[in-house]
């Protein structure tokens, strides 16, 4: 942890709100984007954060700067996503809409090039939203890993801190997840080239 980083969470340690802000802004895109991949909509998304942080704050005390600051953060924002997909286990939705988010904001889709004609769009689109419900078709400890590693680009130890799992368990769960992924995809995949004939 830096020396900035670490006045700051003394700072915030001791009470002090803008310190604490400070803090959590240099994460506050990444923590919407892991809730907002595991949650799959932007409204829940930003809720999950939003109580993250809270938790965070709350719990700031309790941090003791074994992992860096950023380890811990994503750890309570990943749980606090979990235990919500846990609550809503039996009544599991598929978003409708597919967000690409960029620096100025979420678009619901985005040009790629100048000869891209609106069927190409529409099927990148599609071929999206088959990927986003492959993902969030898996069982919450794969998806977890998945969006972890594969989506947000996370190392091996940095997720097995964050899920406190030894990293043997996270290799061996990302490696099931990617396969189950890579077969749900290719059934996925498969009806809609048969559809799209």
């Amino acid at each position: 942890m830096e020396d900035t980083e670490r006045l700051l969470v003394d700072k915030s340690k001791k009470g002090d709100l803008d310190a604490f802000e400070e803090l959590i802004s240099a994460y506050e895109k990444k923590a919407y984007n892991i809730a907002y991949r595991m949650m799959g909509n932007e409204e829940d998304a930003k809720d999950m954060a939003q109580e993250a942080f809270i938790k965070i704050y709350k719990s700031i005390q309790n941090f003791r700067e074994e992992s860096s600051f950023s380890t811990w953060l994503y750890r309570i924002v990943t749980n606090v996503c979990l235990d919500e997909l846990r609550k809503r286990k039996n009544d599991r939705l598929v978003p409708l809409e597919l967000n690409i988010e960029t620096d100025k904001g979420s678009a619901i889709v985005e040009l790629s090039a100048e000869k891209e004609t609106p069927e190409d769009i529409y099927e990148r689109v599609e071929k999206r939203q088959l990927i986003q419900n492959a993902i969030s078709s898996l069982g919450d400890d794969y998806k977890t890993v998945i969006i972890l590693r594969d989506i947000q680009g996370f190392g091996y130890e940095e997720i097995a801190s964050m899920l406190n799992c030894s990293l043997g368990t996270i290799k061996s769960r990302i490696n099931r997840a990617r396969n189950q992924l890579k077969d749900k995809l290719r059934y996925q995949l498969e009806l809609y080239e048969k559809k799209s004939v």
